[in-house]
């Protein structure tokens, strides 16, 4: 159990949730959010004397681990109770009538999943008068129906708290569900609609049909100043001592007729593997990801089926894990076949429950083995090594930049190395850059596809 000293911009942030119903957190990962509003959490309900329960909705992995845990550590918040809501429904509802009975917990922590079943659940008769929406980018769709589903009870909500350290991460237009979720469209209008009229503009479009929309001039400047007095964002490097992070890219030289083949299934969208069966790619997208299986060493059938077809990286991924001397490393993968095969060439082990991150932190898994939408958000994972290794790399910019996030943690001790496996002269190249630029990944990564096989051009 540890003292809770807390950091400049944690006393600030303390200060900023409870002088406002309605607040946002844009922190920087690692900054210390969640004992951040678990403390204010507590002068609200033991010192403010206001009323609770509180919800938390949370990524499932965190929501499993991440809260209960910081609840757990701190001599500050023993006294606070923290319930998960998880498991089959009749799981759930088992511990929301703690609600009622008189075991009353503090905190109830859910995963985004279960939103929409929440909601029915209580009905008319929703019980929770604070919420904290962590990550608060996973409601930057509203189209979607755990954001629909809030937008119903928000009304009943006295205070909500928003945090993420990636709140915008395919352009400005993913804030306006986000801050309607907070201020009900106080500061960035009531309908996306509206919206877009005053910031965007129409980029890509077929007729009246808008596929995609860009900023105004001045209108980034223009949202961020309606929102200066609702959110609260730092930088990680701005207010933490941490020993940093390197980034490699271990360059792995396929062989002529390795990429000859390579190039020609890109192309030609047809590839003929050993036993003679031909895999198309039916689209654009359907091709890009072909293309970055086949750059990992195997590729699906379009019956689900598994063909190898070369060992670069995998000879490479061995050979880095005996560079590292015996230090723990996190290997990253993008496809199930890569985890399959990872495992029959290294001994290593899946990240995916609670006990397997316990044993990370306590240093008793030389090699683990995760998916970075299963550690995406939220877990602290720094205890347990320095080195990351991305097998296969996402298109996902926001998961990129969580999942290498994970070890570079207050705690960490160490130099975090992170190695991208790139196979030369393939789609790798293509997506990295994307990466780097911070561009909207896969799309920017299928328009250099289609600009090296229409005209030519080098990624």
């Amino acid at each position: 159990m540890k003292s809770f000293t807390p950091y400049p911009h944690q006393e600030a942030g303390i200060d900023w949730i409870i002088a406002q119903d309605a607040c946002a957190l844009f922190w920087g990962m690692g900054t210390g959010k969640t004992v951040t509003t678990l403390t204010a959490i507590s002068l609200l309900l033991y010192d403010y004397l206001e009323e609770g329960p509180w919800l938390v909705i949370a990524p499932k992995r965190v929501a499993e681990d991440t809260w209960s845990k910081e609840a757990g550590k701190w001599e500050h918040l023993q006294h606070l109770k923290v319930v998960k809501v998880m498991g089959s429904a009749t799981q759930r509802a088992k511990a929301l009538r703690t609600i009622y009975d008189g075991s009353r917990a503090d905190v109830y922590v859910i995963n985004r999943e279960n939103v929409v079943w929440l909601v029915e659940f209580f009905g008319q008769h929703w019980p929770f008068r604070g919420v904290v929406l962590d990550e608060l980018s996973s409601f930057k769709s509203a189209q979607a129906k755990r954001w629909k589903a809030l937008r119903r009870v928000r009304g009943r909500i006295r205070r909500i708290i928003g945090l993420t350290g990636t709140p915008r991460p395919n352009g400005i237009e993913d804030l306006w569900p986000e801050m309607y979720l907070l201020d009900q469209g106080a500061r960035l209008g009531r309908t996306l609609g509206a919206f877009r009229a005053k910031y965007l503009t129409p980029e890509k479009m077929n007729g009246h049909i808008v596929y995609s929309y860009k900023p105004r001039p001045g209108a980034e400047e223009a949202v961020y100043d309606k929102l200066a007095d609702l959110c609260m964002s730092i930088r990680k490097e701005d207010v933490l001592s941490l020993p940093g992070q390197i980034y490699e890219d271990i360059e792995l030289t396929p062989g002529p007729a390795l990429l000859k083949k390579y190039k020609q299934f890109e192309r030609d969208a047809v590839l003929e593997v050993l036993d003679g069966e031909e895999i198309m790619a039916g689209s654009a997208a359907a091709l890009t990801n072909k293309l970055l299986q086949f750059a990992n060493g195997a590729i699906y059938d379009q019956d689900k089926q598994v063909h190898e077809l070369h060992t670069v990286k995998l000879d490479a991924l061995e050979e880095l894990i005996e560079e590292a001397g015996g230090d723990p490393v996190l290997v990253l993968y993008a496809y199930q076949h890569d985890a399959d095969r990872i495992r029959q060439r290294i001994t290593c082990r899946s990240l995916d429950t609670s006990a397997d991150i316990d044993d990370w932190n306590a240093g008793r898994i030389p090699v683990a083995l995760a998916h970075p939408a299963s550690i995406g958000h939220g877990l602290n994972l720094q205890e347990g090594g320095h080195i990351t290794i991305w097998y296969g790399l996402t298109w996902s910019l926001e998961l990129y930049q969580q999942a290498n996030e994970r070890l570079n943690r207050p705690g960490q001790t160490q130099v975090c190395r992170v190695y991208h496996l790139v196979l030369k002269g393939t789609h790798d190249e293509r997506v990295l850059v994307a990466l780097k630029n911070k561009d909207k990944g896969q799309a920017a990564a299928i328009e250099a596809l289609r600009l090296e096989i229409v005209k030519g051009a080098t990624p």
